[in-house]
């Protein structure tokens, strides 16, 4: 970027005009960082007001955007979101298949780079910090005496269990480290809830829709299911669950209650309290799918049903 020049118009408009130029140009693209206001005015021999000023602007027009403790991004382009035209494909043969045929349909082209998993709750390795875990990974090997080949506690990592203890706080919770069991993922540690509180032909309370790994793990265990309809913005209806174990005999409940998948849905906490006081008094066990709690975006992360909990 050359220097500013001092011409007739303010300096903060043409920082502006000239960005705008090189985001309509495409010299700087979505994502693309800008230089921090104090780099910005050490560059261009400009006061830092001034460059304040600018990028005041340049989020108002929409063109980039200030992350917290990150700096100022290019934002996407408003053209870039175009009408989708309605086209009306030819009608395939139909047929029947099996949910394990559709999951299996889901993950054939899993390992394509060129392919969006949007069927992964995983972002992409270019979003992660690849060389500092790997220097904590190489850091936590030297300090084992057995350099990690030795076979863990059961329960897991006391040292993991103590941190994942830890971390309860910031959903309101308080837990201890034996109180925490660790798994090889999510859905490990659903199927072993489910174990301890169900016996096959027992029926399971999930939200509609739901992960779709959660019929298969159902299906493995004999359960049956009874689908809650639920709404894309506050998740399972509660009102339709008290129906439904007003006239099913309900096992368990399965519920993820923040940002669940697929819908994104984040249950309110009024509603999180009613869901734990409902089933307590049924003495019915709530399975909370917490695995998304902590992707929040807001100034504190969300309540979790278990907070609730008093039984």
């Amino acid at each position: 970027m050359q220097p500013i020049t001092p011409q007739t118009d303010f300096l903060y408009n043409q920082i502006v005009n000239r960005i705008s130029d090189q985001i309509r140009m495409q010299v700087l693209k979505a994502g693309d960082k800008l230089l921090s206001v104090r780099s910005f005015s050490k560059e261009q021999n400009v006061s830092m007001s001034t460059v304040f000023k600018a990028y005041g602007e340049l989020e108002i027009k929409g063109l980039i955007e200030a992350r917290p403790k990150s700096g100022y991004y290019v934002k996407l382009p408003p053209r870039a979101f175009r009408p989708v035209e309605r086209q009306d494909p030819p009608m395939p043969d139909l047929k029947e298949a099996s949910a394990d045929d559709m999951i299996a349909l889901v993950y054939r082209h899993l390992s394509e780079e060129k392919v969006v998993r949007l069927s992964l709750s995983a972002p992409s390795t270019d979003l992660l910090p690849a060389a500092k875990l790997s220097k904590s990974l190489a850091e936590v090997v030297r300090q084992s005496k057995t350099s990690c080949m030795h076979y863990e506690s059961v329960q897991g990592n006391p040292v993991l269990r103590k941190q994942v203890a830890r971390l309860c706080f910031n959903w309101g919770g308080t837990v201890s480290e034996d109180q925490v069991i660790t798994t090889q993922g999510c859905m490990e540690a659903l199927v072993f809830c489910l174990k301890a509180v169900t016996v096959p032909g027992d029926t399971v309370a999930i939200e509609s829709p739901t992960y779709f790994g959660i019929f298969s793990a159902l299906k493995a265990q004999g359960l049956r299911v009874l689908e809650i309809p639920s709404h894309p913005a506050t998740g399972m209806s509660i009102d339709a669950l008290q129906d439904a174990i007003d006239n099913f005999s309900v096992k368990a409940c399965l519920v993820t209650s923040n940002f669940t998948n697929p819908t994104g849905a984040l249950m309110p906490d009024a509603s999180k309290e009613r869901l734990v006081k409902m089933l307590a008094k049924r003495s019915i066990p709530l399975i909370e799918d917490d695995i998304y709690g902590e992707m929040y975006f807001d100034s504190s992360r969300p309540r979790t049903c278990k907070s609730f909990d008093r039984q």
